[in-house]
């Protein structure tokens, strides 16, 4: 009973500070933009399948893809076991989800095994992290900080997987103490129980307890420190992957409001007043500071694991440039992470002198994109880098005029001449005088 109790609380506290932690990122949310109505619903399970399930994007690196999503399989096989030890540890009993059968057969022998491979697994990220140099791993937003993060990240799974183990082996030892039937199906445990075979009974229920107490306070910890670290992707991995964009990569979308003014310089006569029902002129061309921002920008912040397949890909970097697609999702995090409370607090109104743009992210850097989508393109989350960037160049061009000189020759042109080049209308057919060239 005390156990329960115990429990009980542990439980309340863990759920009540990952309330907050929850409701803390919706009052942030609720200070971004709306994006892009959420329709066709099922061509975004076929892509969440495809992508977030089936992990398709990862595997453009086989092996270390093959590594990555054994982990993400295992953690879904072994959500099973977890939501039982929950119920165990409020109703006191132990294997309550026995009474399944056959299928708890399946999901506990198929999590027994997948503790061994995401064990493994997180060994090899952790050396790689450690004694090699990955390229994709570096750069001036890496922080210690980073490597840090990732290293106890990867730590905690590490020990999730040992304590799951040896739950499974002092039980599947334990059996022969208790005279209890099996319950479930252990595959790996049955064999690493010969480590715990010289063990008496009593040894044995107080490793098993142990190891279930250390297993179940990780997983609470570490649901709490999630959100606040760069594994944040855990959780918003999936429904990013289903809020994705579904038009084509290169579609740059169109500002509503520039629209409705371009279509009536074209057709003055036109009545627009319908479409202009009910709304207010922007209150900002483009994307200045978070504020700024779409739901799904941050959205996107939120979900990346900064694993670098973004900037590794990005030919501006590659040549040498000072984007990196990584950087400018990191610096949105890091800029909501310091404005956000003082938004909720007074208003859109509150000014801390700093923004994104500029602060954060420079012009050279968002001049630098090519727009080639590589990086949405690589992105194993379907994180839209360049929806952000085009957006504060918008704000660049359309608020402060700010644009490189070949731009602003580019702009004058099209506004004197009708055309980028630098002639006149009436001069562009001279090319073809001399050629037997009919013109009408």
């Amino acid at each position: 009973m005390l156990k329960q109790i115990i429990f009980a609380l542990t439980l309340v506290a863990t759920l009540g500070f990952f309330s907050y932690t929850v409701l803390r990122i919706a009052e942030f949310v609720k200070l971004t933009k709306p994006a892009f109505p959420v329709r066709k619903i099922g061509q975004r399970f076929l892509v969440t399948l495809r992508v977030a399930l089936g992990q398709t994007k990862i595997f453009r690196r086989p092996i270390i893809g093959l590594l990555h999503a054994l982990v993400f399989w295992g953690f879904c096989v072994i959500l099973f076991g977890s939501i039982e030890m929950v119920i165990d540890g409020l109703t006191g009993q132990e294997r309550s989800l026995r009474f399944l059968g056959g299928f708890y057969d399946f999901m506990i022998a198929f999590g027994d095994i997948f503790a061994l491979l995401v064990a493994i697994s997180i060994l090899v990220f952790l050396v790689r992290r450690i004694f090699f140099h990955i390229a994709r791993f570096e750069g001036v937003e890496m922080k210690r900080i980073s490597h840090i993060d990732a290293n106890i990240a990867l730590t905690m799974i590490l020990l999730l997987m040992v304590s799951l183990l040896g739950m499974n082996c002092t039980y599947y030892e334990g059996l022969d103490f208790s005279g209890q039937p099996q319950a479930g199906i252990y595959p790996v445990s049955s064999l690493l129980s010969v480590l715990f075979s010289t063990l008496s009974h009593d040894q044995l229920h107080i490793l098993n307890e142990f190891f279930w107490w250390l297993h179940i306070l990780l997983i609470f910890i570490f649901a709490n420190i999630l959100p606040y670290s760069k594994h944040f992707h855990v959780f918003m991995s999936i429904p990013n992957v289903f809020l994705s964009r579904l038009e084509p990569l290169g579609k740059l979308t169109n500002m509503d409001s520039i629209t409705r003014e371009v279509k009536m310089m074209l057709n003055p006569a036109s009545d627009f007043s319908t479409d202009q029902e009910g709304q207010s002129p922007p209150e900002r061309f483009g994307i200045k500071d978070v504020e700024d921002i779409t739901w799904k920008n941050y959205l996107d912040s939120l979900s990346c694991t900064e694993c670098g397949r973004c900037t590794s890909v990005c030919p501006a970097n590659l040549t040498g440039k000072r984007l990196s697609p990584r950087k400018i999702l990191m610096d949105v995090r890091a800029r909501m992470k310091e404005k956000g409370p003082g938004l909720v607090k007074n208003g859109r109104s509150f000014d801390d002198t700093k923004s994104l743009l500029r602060s954060y992210i420079s012009e050279e850097e968002l001049w630098a994109c090519t727009t080639c989508n590589a990086c949405a393109k690589e992105c194993p989350i379907n994180i839209n880098h360049p929806s952000i960037i085009v957006d504060m160049r918008r704000y660049l061009v359309m608020e402060e005029a700010s644009a490189p000189g070949g731009l602003k020759s580019v702009f004058n042109n099209i506004e004197n001449n009708g055309a980028p080049w630098q002639f006149s209308p009436e001069d562009r057919l001279l090319w073809a005088q001399n050629l037997e060239i009919r013109i009408n």
